[in-house]
């Protein structure tokens, strides 16, 4: 069959479907290794894959929004909006508790980085026709990413999304690992079938659609219940996450685009193009958290001058938090397929 390629079967490879795949592997082969870098590294691993991926990813929302001036024209209440109701809820949200807010913000992460699976695999399944094979898709993505982060709640695990105890107060629930547990390997094992039945029925196999899938059901069992390891949970969530949605954006808003409509971003289609692309995003996605780091982590480097009181952090953490907020909830509507 013709696979429905992004871009084109090496490109989709190497940053779309292969990232999971290749950290996985690294992980397993270099243990040891990992640990050590865990152990003395923590501050370049945090620099690469949170500032330079996790953040970075971001930023490059803008160039499929804030950075086309015709776009921007078209659905300017929303890309106002957005951003003002961000910092409107995180300020109210933050009035209950920072643990509140962070916990809420949390459920909204979650939330993204669930759909974003999913939107990947229905963007590879935009040719197929719905019935029993889409929906059993669809359920195996939501399985894949459900499952793990029920797990996480009731077992204790030595990482955080954001801060400690986010999820603590789900703990009032009884224990349905047991029973969760069936249902993910049902669901797994009747994808797996479902997938063969028509290969053999129809001769058909979209190879990237199930790349995307098994690659979600690795990234998220070995990264978080299989491997209880900060930098191990960081690895496979931040680089499965980020650099597919990076690649994304560049794919699809800058080098299909033709160089006419680019205007003033026809730059970015160049070989210093694609570095200045790079460069910008890290560039924002740094200056942000230098911010976080000096006005409110203080984990990596501070300023002892700039140190806050708790009554400014009510109001800067909510400000901080906008451009996450804003990605989160944009991507809930710039992705939207059109009927054509």
């Amino acid at each position: 069959m013709k696979q429905p390629w992004i871009h084109n079967a090496k490109t989709d490879w190497r940053f779309i479907l292969s990232p999971p795949f290749l950290v996985l592997a690294i992980v397993i082969l270099f243990q040891n290794q990992i640990q050590n870098l865990e152990n003395h590294y923590s501050f370049y691993t945090w620099l690469i894959l949170i500032v330079f991926v996790d953040v970075a990813h971001v930023y490059s929302t803008l160039f499929k929004t804030y950075f086309i001036k015709e776009e921007f024209q078209k659905r300017k209440l929303l890309y106002l909006g957005i951003p003002a109701i961000s910092l409107i809820f995180g300020l109210i949200f933050y009035q209950f508790g920072s643990l509140f807010f962070w916990s809420v913000l949390a459920l909204v992460a979650v939330f993204h980085f669930v759909r974003q699976q999913y939107g990947f695999m229905r963007l590879y399944a935009r040719f197929e026709k719905k019935g029993f094979s889409k929906f059993w898709d669809g359920i195996a993505i939501y399985s894949a990413t459900i499952f793990p982060m029920l797990y996480w709640i009731k077992t204790p695990r030595a990482f955080n999304w954001f801060v400690e105890k986010e999820f603590n107060w789900l703990d009032a629930f009884p224990n349905y690992i047991p029973a969760i547990t069936i249902i993910y390997f049902i669901i797994l094992g009747i994808w797996i079938l479902k997938t063969i039945y028509f290969f053999i029925k129809d001769k058909t196999f979209n190879i990237p659609k199930n790349a995307i899938i098994v690659g979600t059901y690795l990234s998220w069992y070995f990264g978080i219940v299989y491997f209880n390891n900060d930098l191990i949970f960081t690895l496979l969530n931040v680089i499965s996450h980020g650099i597919p949605y990076i690649a994304l954006i560049y794919i699809r808003e800058i080098e299909q685009k033709e160089t006419a409509s680019l205007k003033q971003l026809s730059i970015f289609k160049t070989g210093f193009g694609i570095l200045l692309f790079v460069l910008i995003i890290i560039g924002f996605a740094f200056f942000e958290e230098l911010m976080w780091e000096v006005l409110v982590w203080r984990e990596h480097f501070s300023i002892q001058s700039l140190e806050l009181s708790i009554s400014w952090q009510q109001f800067l953490v909510p400000l901080l938090v906008v451009p996450q907020l804003t990605h989160y909830l944009l991507d809930g509507f710039i992705w939207k397929n059109q009927k054509k």
